[in-house]
């Protein structure tokens, strides 16, 4: 009797424990190791950068206003930073893995990031972000998923399948930063990999014998959800699978005007979920294709991606030859004219219960203007570098995040021009000073021969208008001010411009960048500044406990205790709260005796 009247205390405060625990939102748990694996992707071996021992690395998995924690270990022979590509941030810029905001994990040492996916649903993926090495992988998907009370605008799928599509070299990351540091181009990529694995052998030519490569299963009479990221370093792709059409349903967590596209392109860094419904007889197997575009064909026919699709009452192999690409190889029309074609879901609940068109930023007056140009890249003071309105950007040996914190003087300047400059360009380390609760138009002029795309931390902003030429401000007049969809990564085509508008409203130092890797490595970024005004932790938290230092402030690091993470404080932090419930379940059922 006595002992089951302890075990009835003891459930009751067991309980009082969960609901202490899980009475905020929850917490979502990943220990990531980071290291050198060897892989033939391409039939080469080679050094890749793998997690937890996967190349690519896990996907994180998690629901809206999550609270995420990931342990990053760090066995590289380098320093390293993870940044959570898309993912917003809100009140936390001291955790998106950039060298702008954290100083570098060195190697042999963890760092735990600790965010909220506050207000986010959609498909994005993460990436080492210092040293040129998401050219050797590192990178894995990030999905978001609905809170159950908010629904999701079509039916659930019968499956949800990650696609990572993106060009490869066979020479590893340092060799290619070394080209680039001795101011050489990179060449053309050596192939496209699907999930990490090289084209399936749809040509004895072209393919060699024993690569391996990626097969999709699925059932006949099903819908799946795939969530296709283009993980790559400089090369537009474009996504098919043979016989099938891709309903486009959300791009970089927002819902899209749902269309069918026989092929889509997807620009580097951009993240696209199709609806995929198997209807086919299943003959044999379908081919899933991700080839470049804008580039001569007969050359780069050997950088294209080939996976299977398999129904899983195939008749057959997969065998002819593949699906066409867009017959435009001249003509970026089609592909300018597809991606205006890309319209946000106005009626749609995103994160929130209420309709993502409740947002009507077309009649919000813009309070601050950008003109930002990028050309070919330049020699400056005997350098070859890139450049964004005539600025090369020079990261600071200090964080601009934690200079801030510190309020240490003459590390950056906030004079990043609002035009580009008409004199000769410099290396600075000049940012762009953001008005909190402004709205900003950026205008990305790209005078490149190169197709871009350009990245903001921080914000999903509206891509409004894009055309060829120079944009002007009679441009304006053809801006989509109701339903431009609204993203994180855009394209910008050369000899073109897009428009994007974006309201700042999250605080923080956020990096804005060409996702094309090299001219990024070479500098052409910059930085956003948004302060409030008024120092509240409503809408910027403080500075982490485990905050690294570096730079100036490398005298206030301490030596690295890994016992010390802030994952094993979460979780001792837990388990002394479990003994004390223990303890007190213990007492009470003594004095109740």
């Amino acid at each position: 009797m006595a002992l089951s009247r302890f075990w009835g205390w003891f459930l009751i405060h067991i309980a009082l424990f969960l609901s202490l625990c899980y009475a905020e939102d929850p917490f979502v748990f990943y220990d990531f190791e980071v290291t050198y694996i060897t892989a033939s992707p391409l039939g080469v071996p080679q050094q890749v950068i793998a997690i937890n021992n996967k190349f690519p690395g896990p996907t994180i998995n998690s629901t809206t206003n999550n609270n995420v924690v990931i342990n990053v270990r760090n066995k590289l022979d380098e320093s390293l930073l993870m940044h959570w590509s898309g993912i917003q941030q809100r009140r936390s810029s001291w955790q998106d893995g950039v060298l702008g905001t954290n100083c570098p994990i060195p190697p042999k040492w963890n760092w735990t990031y600790q965010f909220q996916v506050k207000d986010q649903v959609g498909s994005f993926f993460y990436f080492p972000s210092l040293h040129f090495q998401r050219a050797a992988g590192g990178f894995g998907s990030f999905i978001i998923n609905n809170r159950p009370i908010i629904p999701i605008p079509f039916d659930t799928p019968d499956g949800d399948i990650v696609i990572l599509i993106g060009d490869w070299y066979t020479r590893n990351h340092t060799a290619l930063r070394k080209a680039l540091d001795a101011g050489k181009g990179l060449g053309m990529p050596d192939g496209v990999l699907i999930n990490g694995k090289g084209p399936y052998r749809y040509n004895d030519t072209l393919v060699p014998d024993g690569i391996e490569y990626e097969t999709i299963n699925v059932h006949p009479g099903k819908t799946y959800r795939l969530r296709v990221h283009n993980v790559g370093i400089s090369t537009s792709l474009n996504f098919r699978i043979q016989s099938h059409n891709l309903l486009l349903a959300e791009s970089e967590g927002s819902y899209t005007v749902q269309q069918n596209y026989t092929s889509l392109d997807i620009h580097v860094g951009q993240s696209y979920s199709f609806l995929l419904t198997t209807d086919q007889n299943a003959s044999s197997d379908y081919y899933i294709v991700a080839s470049a575009r804008f580039v001569n064909e007969s050359q780069w026919k050997r950088v294209t991606g080939v996976a299977i699709l398999r129904y899983s009452n195939s008749k057959g192999k997969a065998s002819g030859p593949l699906p066409d690409p867009p017959q435009d190889e001249f003509d970026k029309t089609f592909s300018m004219n597809q991606a205006r074609s890309i319209r946000w879901n106005v009626s749609a609940s995103g994160a929130r219960p209420n309709p993502q068109g409740s947002f009507r930023y077309g009649s919000i007056n813009v309070t601050e203007v950008y003109v930002l140009r990028n050309k070919p890249p330049e020699t400056i003071d005997g350098k070859r570098r890139a450049t964004l309105s005539g600025i090369s950007f020079v990261n600071p040996a200090t964080p601009i995040r934690l200079v801030d914190q510190y309020k240490i003087k003459g590390v950056y300047k906030l004079d990043f021009p609002n035009k580009p400059l008409t004199e000769p360009p410099k290396m600075e380390t000049s940012v762009i000073n953001g008005t909190y609760r402004g709205f900003m138009e950026v205008i990305l002029q790209n005078n490149d021969t190169k197709m871009h795309t350009y990245h903001m931390s921080g914000y999903a902003f509206f891509v409004v208008g894009m055309d060829y030429g120079e944009w002007s401000e009679n441009s304006r007049g053809t801006y989509n001010k109701w339903d431009g969809i609204a993203r994180s990564t855009t394209q910008v085509y050369p000899g073109a411009w897009t428009a994007i508008l974006i309201s700042l409203d999250n605080v923080g130092v956020w990096n804005l960048r060409t996702e094309n890797l090299g001219s990024w490595y070479l500098g052409q970024e910059t930085y956003v500044r948004v302060v409030n005004p008024e120092a509240t932790n409503k809408t910027e938290l403080p500075m982490p406990d485990n905050a690294l230092f570096c730079g100036a402030l490398s005298k206030l690091q301490k030596p690295q205790d890994v016992s010390s993470s802030l994952a094993t404080s979460i979780i001792e932090g837990r388990s002394k709260l479990f003994f004390t419930v223990l303890m007190i379940s213990s007492t009470l059922f003594l004095v109740s005796r």
